[in-house]
């Protein structure tokens, strides 16, 4: 099943819990994979998923139902990652820590220096670049979908979707000669 059922759907939206609980149980998992990609931060990505997650149950009951749940849910996970990226970055500019290791940010995982090397470079790409990068290739949505949940166009995706594989093949050749 690639996505939840229709008449689960249907029940969270005239207000289940049980229902919208399976909903979240469904796709907890992805939004959190997602949300960890996008901020490099288990504490922000948790908390930019609950957000996400208040915000469809608010917005449950005037979802279109003719539209496809996955891509209006991660248009929402979206947007609540940009915006906690832009405040941690407004944070950041406004407050000096310091010498901070080189891992900061870098998932847990440990290991695996071009893994880790992977996640800096993904950082520093425009946020635009790094989303449609995440959708496209790491939760294998189709343009369409991407559409749907950045608002871009599918020309303009994918011109985003080349520009951060050209910019991670060009950083990370320069790494492997550095």
């Amino acid at each position: 099943m690639t996505e939840i059922d229709g008449e689960i759907l249907g029940r969270a939206k005239r207000g289940d819990a049980r229902a919208f609980a399976m909903v979240v149980e469904y796709y907890h998992a992805r939004c959190l994979r997602f949300a960890q990609q996008m901020l490099l931060s288990a504490e922000d990505a948790e908390e930019a998923v609950q957000d996400a997650f208040v915000r469809v149950y608010d917005s449950l009951p005037r979802y279109d139902e003719s539209l496809r749940f996955e891509p209006w849910l991660f248009r929402i996970l979206a947007n609540r990652c940009r915006t906690a990226r832009a405040r941690r970055r407004r944070h950041e500019s406004y407050i000096a820590y310091g010498e901070l290791p080189a891992n900061v940010g870098v998932p847990p995982d440990g290991g695996d220096a071009a893994r880790d090397e992977l996640w800096r470079l993904l950082d520093r790409l425009p946020t635009e670049q790094r989303e449609a990068f995440l959708l496209h290739h790491i939760e294998g949505m189709p343009y369409e979908d991407m559409v749907t949940i950045t608002g871009a166009g599918v020309s303009a995706l994918k011109m985003r979707v080349k520009r951060a594989t050209d910019a991670l093949r060009a950083r990370l050749a320069g790494v492997s000669r550095g």
